[in-house]
This record gives structure tokens, sequence and C-alpha cells, in this order.
């Protein structure tokens, strides 16, 4: 029995979800049942990757939402609107959605999911975090016995091309940056990317539905990888370290209440080269799942392009599909499958969290100077892995500190009254390390 499809947007994702619906032969059976209804575009007349009869094609995607012969809507558009506004006129009229649209989930998933669940219908968004790498539904159900202490992981592509290559070649930010404009790897305002907010939209979702409770994306600490020098990543070479954008979310514990205690955050990170992250490295994305009784679990592959994300896309139809072709369209949802909220979440004060830390000083060449910097570390109780003096491209000396575990706030006073020693010039580098 067939289903009706309604796409929303015909790039560069379109255009795959596209293909495999056209091309059912070898896959899932259930494809061939996929029939696309539909496609709303910006311009009619615009070359496509995919050639589609003009009869399917339309500028008002208001009204490929509100077309009886499309069953399930399927947005791949991006942006937040008019995104988000045509997600709950599909959901209004009792359609369910499948979007890969991260930032609209990261920023009004509470109110999609408070629509979906009144009008009992799926929104589902594997594509949305990950790419072809399916890490959604196995947290909302192959892991689900489990309690999750702590996902993390390398979740944007394009800034893990740029680390790389930095850290192969010892090129320069600024000229892997163009290259990877060049490629096609990083958009012409990179921004999204490399200042971290398409990692912190990830965790945002990952973190979500790891630990049952929405997560408020606009209070994420978010660093992205725009500052970092060619220089912090040779010294974390040479210290055993690669350098990684890393998103992570961590269980801190729970409030009287019940409320789940969390650390979100996306930073730079030096993670030891046999820490299983380390070695990810191109365009590739992997999430590190750890929790009780699983231990550790690994989800890698390609994060991004037409390929993976369709891949997605279309498994998420097919969950839809499998379900209305056994149990019919007024079925009730699957609670595994719709995963919507169950507890409340909140994140930690910055100040009372605990990592380890990177930092690098410039200071005089006096004798003295490492003794100085190490007794104000140990005034506010911060132990140190290693302090190593590296050798200056000018005049001075650079100091390269690594520390234990410390809060936050410890971390900070330390490293004020350092900054008021007179022989401490600057504080060029602060970088978290796991």
């Amino acid at each position: 029995m067939a289903i009706g499809i309604g796409l929303l947007g015909l790039g560069t994702v379109g255009a795959g979800v596209a293909q495999i619906l056209a091309s059912p032969e070898g896959r899932h059976p259930l494809v061939r049942e996929l029939v696309l209804r539909r496609v709303a575009v910006r311009d009619l007349n615009r070359p496509r990757p995919i050639e589609l009869d003009a009869a399917l094609l339309s500028t008002d995607a208001a009204a490929v939402v509100a077309d009886p012969a499309v069953e399930i809507v399927v947005e791949v558009m991006g942006g937040l609107e008019p995104a988000r506004s045509l997600i709950l006129a599909a959901i209004a009229a009792g359609k369910p959605v499948v979007t890969a649209n991260k930032a609209v989930i990261a920023r009004h998933g509470a109110e999609i999911a408070a629509a979906a669940a009144e009008k009992g219908v799926y929104v589902l968004m594997e594509a949305a975090v990950g790419g072809g790498i399916p890490i959604l539904e196995p947290l909302k159900q192959s892991l689900g016995a489990n309690r999750i202490e702590r996902v993390s992981g390398i979740i944007n592509g394009t800034t893990n091309y740029i680390l790389s290559r930095m850290a192969e070649e010892g090129a320069s930010y600024e000229a892997v940056l163009a290259d990877a404009q060049a490629l096609g790897y990083a958009e012409a305002d990179p921004a999204a990317d490399v200042q971290g907010g398409d990692a912190a939209d990830k965790i945002a979702i990952l973190a979500g539905l790891a630990y049952g409770g929405l997560v408020d994306r606009q209070a994420i600490p978010t660093e992205g990888i725009d500052q970092l020098q060619t220089r912090d990543i040779d010294y974390a070479r040479e210290l055993g370290f690669s350098v990684k954008l890393l998103a992570v979310a961590q269980r801190q514990g729970s409030d009287a209440d019940g409320t789940e205690v969390l650390d979100v955050r996306v930073h730079p990170t030096l993670l030891p080269k046999d820490h299983p992250l380390a070695g990810v490295n191109g365009v590739n994305n992997a999430i590190l799942v750890e929790g009780e009784p699983v231990g550790r679990v690994m989800f890698y592959g390609p994060g991004a392009g037409a390929g993976p994300t369709a891949s997605a896309v279309v498994a998420d139809i097919l969950n839809i599909a499998a379900i209305r072709q056994v149990a019919g369209p007024s079925a009730q949802l699957d609670p595994l499958l719709a995963a919507g909220s169950w507890r409340r979440c909140r994140l930690v004060d910055s100040d009372l969290t605990q990592h380890r830390n990177y930092v690098r000083f410039q200071a005089a060449d006096l004798p003295g100077v490492i003794g100085h910097i190490g007794s104000c570390f140990g005034a506010e109780e911060v132990s140190l892995q290693s302090i190593v003096q590296f050798e200056s491209e000018g005049p001075g000396a650079e100091i390269v500190v690594i520390t234990h575990a410390v809060e936050e706030a410890r971390f900070r006073r330390a490293l004020g009254a350092i900054l008021a020693r007179p022989e401490v010039e600057a504080i060029t580098s602060c970088l978290r390390t796991l």
C-alpha cells in the first residue's frame, strides 16, 4: 500500500532522499511503498542534481504540507523559519514529520514535542545529529536500559577536517579553512561550524535524549576553533595529545526534587592519544556513549553529505511507514520511538564543574618563574600533571601547564593570581583536557 511523501527542500539532502526513493532496487522492500507526491522548492527553474516530474514541484511549501496525498512530511530545507512553522502545520494536520533540522529541534524542540504528543504523531530526527551515523534511535531504544553517565563526540565534520589538517601538516587555521571552503566542506560563512554553534545544537539534542529532559540550548557554554593556534596543536602532540572540538554532556547528579544536573558544553579539547575519539580524523564524526551497565559504546562514520544524511532521513521514514503498515495511521505512539521527555534537567553552575586544563603562559625568561606559577596553583589546591617550558618565538618564555581535574572557580582564581605576577605577561591559550 503506497505511502505519500511530501518533501520540503530539494538541495543536497533533499535530492539524496529523492534519489533513494526513485531507486528502491536492492533496498528494504518497504522503500517501494514510499511514493514522492509533492516537493517544495524555492525556484522552479534552478538546476538540480536529480530530475523530477515538473508536476511534483511547487514553490508553496504550505500547500505541500496540506496536500491530502501527502501522508508523511519530510523537512530538509534547513533554517529556523519557515521550517518550524511548516513542521507545526504538519503536526496540526495529524501528519508525522521527519526532519534533519538540528537548529529547529535544538531551539524549538519543546514546542514541537508538545504539539506532536497532543496530536499523537511522530517527529523523527535521526539525520539531525551525526549524518549517517545511527545514534538517536540507539539512545532511545537500544541503550534505553542504561544509566547514561556521559555522551561525548566529534559531531562537526568541518572543524574536524580543519583540526586534522592543522595537526598533520602544521598548516595555519586560515589556510586550512580556505581549502575546506574550496572543497565544499565549509560554508562561505563558516561561523556556525568554527564557532561551535552547530555542535552545540547537536549536543543539546543528544543530551535531551540521553537524559530524558530538555536542555536550554542558549545556556550551553560554547567555544569554537576560530581562535586556536597551530602552536597549541603542536605542543599538544609533543605532550601526547590530539586536539579535537568536543561536545560533551555529562551527568553531575540530581537535585532533591529529582531534577537531573548536567554539564553540557562545546570546546576544543586535548585528548590523550589512546582515547577512542583521538584517532577520528577528516570529515568523520564519532559519538562515545558511556553508561551502566553497557560501558563504552562508540558510533563512528560520515557525519554529513547527501548520502549519509539522506540514509538517516529515509530510515526514519521507514520507521513510520512500518508502523502504519502494521497498525494503521491511528495507532498509538510507540513510547520508545517517540521518546518524549520524562524528567526535568538543568545545567550545572559552570563555577562548580571540574575539568583538567591546558594553559599556555607568555612570561619573562627569569629564574623562578615556573616555581611562582606552581605556587599560585598550589595556593588554590590545583594539582598539576605537568609544567613545561618551551622555546618562545620571541623574547621571554612559553610555559605550558596541564592540571589535574579542578573546580572551575579555583582554577580561575589561580589564573588571576598568576596574571598578577609581574613576570607573567599573558595567558595565550586555555583549553580543556581529558
